[in-house]
């Protein structure tokens, strides 16, 4: 059996969470669920948004998925439901897992465009208690606290991750580029004092493909375009890190990118180096190559990634971690332990153990708990 502990999962927020932590004030305007038209609908700031199509189809056969708006009684309850989903984890060999928010987008983008700041700033502290005082403490031994912040306001930001950490958040979930959204880019120093915090604290910055927004993809195309194309994405975000001034003047700065993917990263890295190499003298640019940022800073992610382990050897197996990607359209589960299998033929143990479990152990300071009787390896 292999030992699992996944990078990447996902939280489908129960309809009470912010109901039951806003002050009254805003119980009407910060999200809710309402039925309307046979339909359960997120609604806020007079805006209205269906619950999840194909991010929640765990424990669906394929031929039932699609786009189309769900209840949540069309879930299993391990999608929204921290004990659930304990025992769907521990049942496929998982031991650990991190998780993303849904509904504020998946770096907490949506609370950037509401119109009431304040409300904003309410809602991202209930999401974040949620997280901390309800869906890892269901089970602490297998959920890694991450939080997100006020986007908008860095000031803010700062202040909710000295708050979450000092309740015992360990990641920061943030957007993988905050520029399109009107926010200052990596190649300015609007995030500093967010990124001294995350320095100096260790706590990694998780950073989920699609965070920042939306793709550029002709619109009339079918969903799996974007889906199939995602590396691309990834390449772009990451190589964009890569060269900007971020992590030159933070060194110890731990960046993880989540779903994008490893298949990629060898002719990524080729080519950035080797620009940075020919217009290094008329823009600049250091001696620090992309590729010595991305081995020292960065750790990439996987699921079932066949060809892209046959790379690992250009970029170290030992900054490449697993993902579940539950309860969404990429999850093997509940097949995951039979993916693995497949997966990891002829890889060496010290390497399986390392991509699996051991590197996110160190990375998340989060050593796993395993019951004896699994007889996980």
């Amino acid at each position: 059996m292999y030992t699992l502990f996944s990078v990447d999962d996902h939280i489908v927020e129960p309809a009470h969470v912010w109901s039951d932590r806003v002050p009254a004030r805003y119980r009407d305007v910060a999200p809710h669920v309402v039925e309307a038209d046979g339909r359960e609908f997120w609604v806020y700031e007079g805006e209205r948004q269906a619950t999840m199509g194909l991010n929640a189809v765990a424990g669906k056969p394929r031929e039932q998925w699609g786009l189309e708006p769900l209840r949540f009684a069309d879930m299993i309850p391990g999608c929204y439901d921290p004990v659930a989903r304990t025992r769907d984890m521990r049942a496929d060999g998982i031991f650990a897992s991190v998780n993303f928010p849904t509904l504020p987008g998946f770096g907490g983008r949506k609370f950037v465009t509401f119109t009431d700041k304040d409300l904003a700033k309410v809602c991202v502290e209930a999401w974040n208690d949620f997280v901390l005082d309800e869906w890892c403490a269901a089970a602490p031994e297998m959920f890694v606290p991450m939080t997100i912040v006020p986007l908008w306001d860095v000031e803010l930001a700062v202040r909710e991750m000295e708050r979450t950490l000092a309740k015992g958040s360990k990641a920061l979930c943030f957007v993988e580029d905050p520029a399109p959204l009107g926010l200052g880019s990596w190649h300015s120093e609007t995030w500093d004092p967010l990124l001294r915090l995350c320095e100096e604290s260790g706590t990694p910055i998780c950073m989920h493909i699609g965070s920042a927004g939306s793709s550029t993809l002709d619109p009339g195309t079918t969903p799996i375009v974007e889906i199939a194309a995602a590396f691309t994405q990834a390449a772009r975000c990451a190589v964009n890190v890569m060269c900007s001034p971020m992590p030159r003047r933070f060194p110890d700065i731990r960046l993880v990118w989540s779903e994008g993917g490893i298949g990629w990263l060898p002719a990524a890295l080729e080519r950035a180096d080797r620009q940075w190499e020919r217009h290094g003298f008329w823009s600049h640019l250091d001696a620090t190559k992309p590729s010595e940022i991305a081995k020292r800073n960065m750790w990439f992610c996987m699921i079932e990634e066949p060809w892209g382990l046959t790379t690992r050897d250009v970029f170290g197996s030992d900054r490449i971690l697993f993902e579940s990607d539950y309860p969404h359209a990429d999850t093997p589960w509940p097949h995951t332990q039979a993916a693995c299998k497949e997966l990891f033929s002829g890889v060496s143990r010290d390497e399986v153990e390392a991509i699996t479990h051991g590197n996110a152990e160190r990375l998340f300071r989060f050593p796993l708990t395993v019951p004896a009787e699994t007889g996980g390896a």
